[in-house]
C-alpha cells in the first residue's frame, strides 16, 4: 500500500493493523479446524468460561454422542453465533415473523429452550411472555414461558424460576394501567411498542414489547431519578455492575457494617444486620469448610485474603468471592477488618451452562431450519441498528453498519451513542482486529466495558487508558489482542465536542460545502502499549456542521492507497452537502460505500441540533 504524504502515526497505525489482521483472520478453506476454534469461541463468550474449558467440553460432546467433533461444532455455531446484545436504545425494530406454533408448551416446543438458552446469556430485564384470555377473548394476564438472569419480580423470583408466573400477580398494578391495553394491541396488530416510562417502586422504567408467534418478548429498561447523582449512588452503581459489597468490622468497638448490596447477596433483611460468624459458617457448604479455615489461618499470618467458596442461600447454592485484609497494630494484631464480597455464581457455573448447550443443541438438530430463522429474529430485537436517526441532547445520530462480504467472517467493529446523567453525549466508534470469535467477543467486551466505565468519569482520555488497560489483560489469554477506538463526549449547551483516539482513523468534519479530517491528538492502539497515555483535543461544532465518525474499512483497501480511500470518502460527502445542504442523515450515509469487502465496516454520522453556546447566551442575556 502506498503510504507517501502520511504522518509517522498513520503509517504505524496501519502496518501494525495489517500485521494484527493476517495473524488474526481465519484461513481460508481451514474446514474443520476452523469451525471447530469458532465454536469453541462461541461456547466461551456465551458461557463465560475459559476456551480451553470450552474446547474440552466440545470433544466431550462429540465423544458422547458418537458423531464428528466438526459436525457437533457447526451445530453449536448455527446455534449460537448471533451479536452480543446492544443497550436497546435505538429506534423501534419491525414485528418478528411466526415462529412455528404456539409457544406454550416447552417440551412440545424445543424453539422455547432457544429462547431461554438466548435469554440466559443477555444483561438486562427481558421476558418471552405467553396470553391467558378470557372466554370472551380478551387479555386477562400474561405468563413468564422464559426470562433473562436479571429479569426480577418483587417476590424475590429472578431468570428461569418465573416461569409459570403471572405478570399480573407479580405487579398488579400493571393492570390498571395503559400497559395492558398497550400489550392486547401488540398481540393483535404485530406492531412493536415503547411504553413509558412509568414508576415503579422508587424509580422508573420503560418497556419495549415486540410479538413473537403468538407470545410477546419484553424487555425492561430501568431509569435513574437523579440526574445529578451522588458519589453515594456512583458507588451503589458501581456495586450493582461488579455484584459486589464491602464490609467493615471494627474490632475494638464490636461494630460490623454491611453495604446495601452485601444485603442483596446473601438476601438478607437490612434490618437483621449483619450475619454473625456462626451465621455465616453454617452458610458455607461443607466441602469449602477446609478452604476457609485455610484462608483463615494466612489472614492471622497478617495474608490478605482472596477467596472463592459456596454459601447456601435459601437453598440456593453461590459461588461468592470475598477479599479480606485488615488494619493492624504494632504488632500485627488486627484492629479493623474490610473487605468486598462478589457474588460469582455465573462464572463457576459454565459447566452447568455448557451441559444446557448440549441439551439445546439435541433439540436443535430435530427443528434446526425453524430455531436458525428464530435466532435472526431475536438477534434483530436483542441489538438493533437504528433504521432512522437517533435523537440524542443536542445532536442527531445516524449509524449504518456494513457486514464483510464472507458471512463466515464475524468482524469486531463496534459503535456506542448514549445520553449521559449530566446532560452531555457519549460517542464511541471502535475495530478490534482481525475477524472471527476472538475479534467479535473482544468487541463485545470493550463495548460493553466502556458502558460501565462512563458511570466513573465522562473524559474521553481517561476512559481510553481504561479500555487499554483491559486490553493488555485481553491478550494475555488471546495473544496479539490489539484494537483502535475513538470516544467523545459532546455538551449540548457549548456544542463542545472533547474527544481521544487510539491508533484510529480520524473523523471528518463537513462545514461551509468542505469536507477534511481532524488533527488527530496522540494516543496509540489498545493492547500495545500497557501504560499508554491518551490526549484530548477540542471542537466546537456549528448548525448545520456535520461529523463522520468510521472504521477502516470505509477508507482502507489493498489495492490503493489510504489517500485514495479518503478522498473517496470526502468527495461522496461534499457531492451530498452541495445537492442537499440539509440532507437528511440516514440518505447522506446510505450514499457510502465501504471501500474493502472483505472487512466489516461501522459509519456513525452526527449532526448538532440544539443547544446555545455560552457566547449567545451572554448576548441574548445583555441589555
Amino acid at each position: 500500500m502506498n503510504r507517501s504524504g502520511m504522518g509517522g502515526g498513520q503509517q504505524a497505525y496501519l502496518v501494525a493493523m495489517e500485521h494484527l489482521r493476517a495473524v488474526a483472520r481465519p484461513v481460508a478453506g481451514e474446514g474443520a479446524r476452523g469451525t471447530v476454534d469458532r465454536a469453541v469461541g462461541l461456547l466461551a463468550g456465551r458461557t463465560r468460561c475459559r476456551l480451553a474449558e470450552a474446547h474440552q467440553y466440545l470433544l466431550r460432546m462429540a465423544a458422547n454422542q458418537d458423531r464428528d467433533v466438526a459436525d457437533v461444532a457447526a451445530g453449536v455455531i448455527s446455534m449460537l453465533d448471533m451479536p452480543e446484545p446492544d443497550d436497546g436504545r435505538g429506534s423501534p425494530v419491525p414485528a418478528l415473523m411466526t415462529p412455528p406454533g404456539p409457544p406454550v408448551d416447552r417440551a412440545t416446543e424445543p424453539w422455547l429452550a432457544v429462547v431461554q438458552a438466548v435469554l440466559d446469556v443477555l444483561p438486562g430485564h427481558s421476558a418471552l411472555l405467553t396470553p391467558v384470555r378470557g372466554r370472551d377473548g380478551r387479555l386477562i394476564d400474561l405468563v413468564y414461558a422464559a426470562g433473562s438472569p436479571e429479569a426480577t419480580a418483587p417476590d424475590g423470583r429472578h431468570g428461569w424460576q418465573l416461569v409459570g408466573t403471572r405478570l399480573g400477580e407479580q405487579f398488579p398494578e400493571s393492570r390498571d394501567s395503559g400497559r395492558w391495553e398497550a400489550y392486547a394491541r401488540v398481540l393483535e396488530t404485530g406492531e412493536p411498542a415503547e411504553i413509558g416510562p412509568f414508576a415503579v417502586g422508587e424509580g422508573r422504567c420503560t418497556v419495549r414489547v415486540h410479538r413473537l408467534g403468538s407470545a410477546l418478548f419484553a424487555s425492561w429498561v430501568h431509569h435513574r431519578v437523579d440526574a445529578a447523582g451522588s458519589e453515594s449512588e456512583r458507588i451503589a452503581s458501581t456495586e450493582l455492575l461488579g455484584n459486589l459489597g464491602w464490609g467493615e468490622w471494627d474490632l475494638v468497638s464490636g461494630e460490623v457494617r454491611w453495604s446495601a448490596q452485601v444485603y442483596r447477596i446473601y438476601e438478607r433483611d437490612p434490618a437483621l444486620g449483619p450475619l454473625s460468624a456462626a451465621e455465616t459458617e453454617a452458610m458455607t457448604v461443607p466441602e469449602d469448610v477446609p478452604l476457609r479455615l485455610a484462608a483463615a489461618d494466612a489472614f492471622e499470618r497478617g495474608e490478605r485474603v482472596d477467596i472463592t467458596c459456596r454459601v447456601t442461600v435459601h437453598g440456593r447454592v453461590k459461588h461468592l468471592r470475598s477479599v479480606v485484609d485488615a488494619t493492624r497494630d504494632a504488632v500485627g494484631r488486627p484492629l479493623r477488618v474490610y473487605g468486598i464480597v462478589q457474588d460469582v455464581t455465573a462464572r463457576e457455573s459454565s459447566t452447568r451452562r455448557l451441559a444446557e448447550v448440549e441439551q439445546q443443541l439435541a433439540e436443535h438438530r430435530r427443528s434446526l431450519h425453524a430455531e436458525h430463522e428464530l435466532a435472526a429474529r431475536l438477534q434483530h430485537i436483542i441489538l438493533p441498528i437504528p433504521e432512522r436517526p437517533v435523537e440524542l441532547p443536542g445532536v442527531k445520530v445516524a449509524v449504518r453498519y456494513l457486514p464483510a462480504g464472507q458471512e463466515n467472517l464475524v468482524g469486531g467493529d463496534w459503535y456506542h451513542a448514549a445520553a449521559l446523567r449530566d446532560g452531555s453525549v457519549l460517542l464511541a466508534i471502535g475495530d478490534v482486529a482481525g475477524h472471527g470469535t476472538l475479534a467479535a467477543t473482544t468487541m463485545a467486551q470493550l463495548r460493553y466495558s466502556l458502558r460501565a466505565l462512563a458511570v466513573t468519569t465522562t473524559d474521553p482520555a481517561v476512559l481510553l487508558g481504561h479500555l487499554n488497560r483491559i486490553t493488555c489483560d485481553l491478550d494475555e489469554e488471546r495473544p496479539e489482542t490489539a484494537a483502535t477506538a475513538i470516544v467523545a463526549r459532546y455538551e449540548p449547551d457549548l456544542r463542545r465536542l472533547t474527544w481521544a483516539q487510539a491508533g484510529h482513523p480520524p473523523p471528518l468534519l463537513s462545514r461551509g460545502g468542505r469536507t477534511l479530517p481532524l488533527p488527530r491528538p496522540s494516543g496509540p492502539m489498545l493492547g500495545v502499549v500497557e501504560d499508554a497515555r491518551y490526549e484530548c483535543a477540542e471542537l466546537r461544532l456549528a448548525i448545520g456542521d456535520l461529523l463522520l465518525f468510521y472504521t477502516d474499512g470505509l477508507v482502507e483497501h489493498r489495492c490503493r492507497s489510504l489517500d485514495e480511500g479518503m478522498d473517496a470518502v470526502i468527495r461522496t460527502v461534499d457531492e451530498a452537502v452541495a445537492e442537499s445542504p440539509g440532507q437528511p442523515l440516514a440518505g447522506l450515509v446510505s450514499r457510502l460505500q465501504q471501500a474493502n469487502p472483505d472487512d466489516d465496516t461501522c459509519i456513525m454520522a452526527v449532526r448538532p441540533t440544539t443547544g446555545l453556546t455560552q457566547d449567545l447566551r451572554a448576548y441574548l442575556r445583555s441589555p
